[in-house]
């Protein structure tokens, strides 16, 4: 079981080739290959699913978060013969199939059809990342600038050591917050800054949080 990309991890992109070669080992041993596109998913990365970037099927996918825009749900999806090889009441659980909850989750689907948010999470990450690249040049803590669509991170090393920086991570934080902009940090280190804002987020409030997340790092 594996992200497309990693969360809580540092949002570190799997490259095709090992994901080909995790398909490979699943099938040479009978193992069945899982995708957590719970936080990936649903136009976050500028696809439906993270997993479309691959030339890879898993044999099941697990959602939520964006599958019903906040409202509590979650779903397991798959080849037939995985989510059909349970007997008759062997999967099932006292809130499964909540109407509210999955009338929420078709709205959504409606949503990111009608408003292309596909497309528009790719455009808003690059943007993102085009501002983060630029910052670069005066921000030499800066070390990697990655992500897929609007699932982008920036990662933060001390210049002097080259070891991870959760300091000037916080820091960042701390600059961005007293001007209105909240960052949250992630990684093994913690020197890892992620954005996951909303894909419907208005043009001007976008624009304005890549104007304080400039500023803020070229100090």
């Amino acid at each position: 079981m594996l992200e497309p990309i990693q969360g809580e991890g540092g949002f570190n992109v799997a490259p095709p080739e090992f994901m080909q070669a995790l398909r490979k080992l699943c099938d040479t041993h009978g193992i069945l290959l899982i995708a957590d596109e719970v936080q990936t998913g649903f136009a976050r990365t500028g696809k439906l699913f993270a997993m479309e970037y691959y030339d890879v099927k898993a044999d099941l996918m697990t959602m939520a978060k964006s599958l019903a825009g906040g409202f509590p749900l979650s779903g397991v999806v798959g080849r037939a013969e995985v989510m059909d090889a349970p007997a008759p009441g062997g999967l099932g659980g006292t809130y499964a199939g909540n109407p509210l909850a999955v009338a929420a989750a078709h709205a959504v689907l409606d949503v990111i059809k009608e408003e292309q948010l596909c497309k528009r999470a790719t455009q808003l990450g690059e943007h993102l990342k085009e501002v983060l690249n630029q910052a670069r040049q005066s921000c030499p803590a800066i070390v990697d600038v990655r992500g897929q669509g609007s699932m982008v991170a920036v990662e933060f090393n001390d210049p002097q050591t080259g070891k991870p920086s959760p300091e000037f991570t916080r820091e960042v934080q701390l600059k961005a917050q007293e001007q209105g902009l909240l960052l949250l940090s992630c990684g093994v280190y913690g020197n890892v800054i992620r954005f996951l804002y909303p894909l419907t987020i208005p043009d001007a409030q976008f624009t304005k949080a890549l104007a304080i997340l400039s500023q803020v790092l070229k100090g």
